[in-house]
């Protein structure tokens, strides 16, 4: 099944001519829950693995011998969903609440040290075929995968995540890897995604507000706050002033997952995000986001899902990335074999 962005509420370009310049392209993933194969691009789905390499692994030093088990993550969101499906709804049964108790229990490994090698997770993996805007990889590499350790204990804050991407070419993949390590426990529930197969859409984008000219940046500024000062001064409208389109959730940066276009700044500034091998200007490579859409983006809600509330559609990986954000990685457009970066929005 196909998802459709809709048309956009305004033409964008038409109001701020010197934007065609800026357009680009991103590729929205629309994942949902599915039963993705090896073939296909996914997330939360199974990794073409060789079975000769060894797994990625989480060899940093912290904790994670306590955790809750990516078994009872999944059950109880299979509850959730069941029970928001009964109409008329009304909450979980008495049992229900007493198995998410349960399910909701942390577990302790025996043996297990700050330092053992932890399996990380397979996150998504990518078929350039299927992507139009995901870039090629080191050397023509044609599938991206993408790992990250369970727990939020990395960096100088030590409560950070270790991202790792591997590029490769998939017809050098001979036996599979039948079943990958796994985990015994997790830290985090929002990092267990959920199997999902993925419908691409191609769409323009816009870069970032204040990554523009500051005078065409201020022009922008200056026709949003004199659009919500009409709708003020409009009685049968004020209520509704809410729903007015926007530069930053309605006409630039779709939601949602995605590959390629322009990173979104909305949680801080502007970063300057260049290479640390060559000095380069990064480019955005994949966005992971936590919802398709929220009540400041809806206008971005597939055709297919108009309608639906957001916690039915919108949340169908199960990935939360950090307060609900989303998760940008960029890549070196001189040397795509070079270390990427990331920053959480």
């Amino acid at each position: 099944m196909t998802r459709t962005t809709p048309p956009r509420p305004l033409d964008v370009e038409a109001l701020f001519p010197e934007l065609a310049g800026h357009r680009g392209t991103t590729t929205r993933l629309h994942p949902r829950p599915g039963a993705p194969d090896l073939s296909q691009s996914s997330v939360g789905g199974p990794m073409l693995w060789p079975a000769d390499e060894p797994w990625p692994v989480c060899r940093d030093a912290h904790g994670r011998g306590r955790g809750r088990r990516i078994e009872d993550i999944r059950r109880e969101r299979r509850i959730w969903a069941a029970a928001r499906a009964r109409q008329p709804y009304e909450g979980l049964t008495d049992d229900e609440r007493q198995l998410m108790a349960m399910l909701g229990r942390k577990h302790r490994v025996p043996g297990m040290s700050d330092t053992n090698p932890l399996p990380m997770l397979g996150v998504a993996q990518f078929y350039r075929r299927d992507l139009p805007d995901l870039p090629a990889g080191p050397d023509g590499c044609d599938l991206l995968q993408l790992f990250w350790c369970p727990f939020d204990a990395h960096g100088p804050s030590r409560y950070g995540m270790l991202l790792h991407l591997r590029w490769r070419n998939s017809a050098d993949v001979g036996e599979v890897l039948a079943e990958p390590p796994q985990p015994p426990v997790v830290g985090y529930e929002g990092y267990v995604p959920e199997p999902c197969v993925l419908h691409p859409e191609q769409v323009v984008t816009y870069p970032f507000a204040g990554l523009l000219a500051e005078e065409l940046c201020a022009r922008i500024d200056a026709w949003e706050d004199a659009l919500e000062e009409a709708a003020e001064e409009d009685d049968e409208n004020e209520a509704g002033a809410a729903e007015l389109p926007g530069y930053q959730y309605d006409l630039s940066i779709p939601p949602g997952w995605r590959v390629g276009g322009f990173a979104s700044w909305h949680l801080t500034d502007p970063s300057p995000m260049d290479c640390r091998a060559c000095a380069t200007p990064m480019h955005l490579l994949v966005t992971v986001d936590t919802s398709e859409w929220d009540g400041g983006s809806k206008s971005w809600a597939p055709v297919e899902e108009r309608g639906l509330l957001p916690r039915q559609a919108a949340e169908p990986t199960g990935v939360v990335v950090g307060n609900h954000g989303e998760l940008n990685v960029f890549a070196c457009p001189a040397d795509p074999g070079h270390p990427h970066r990331w920053s959480i929005q």
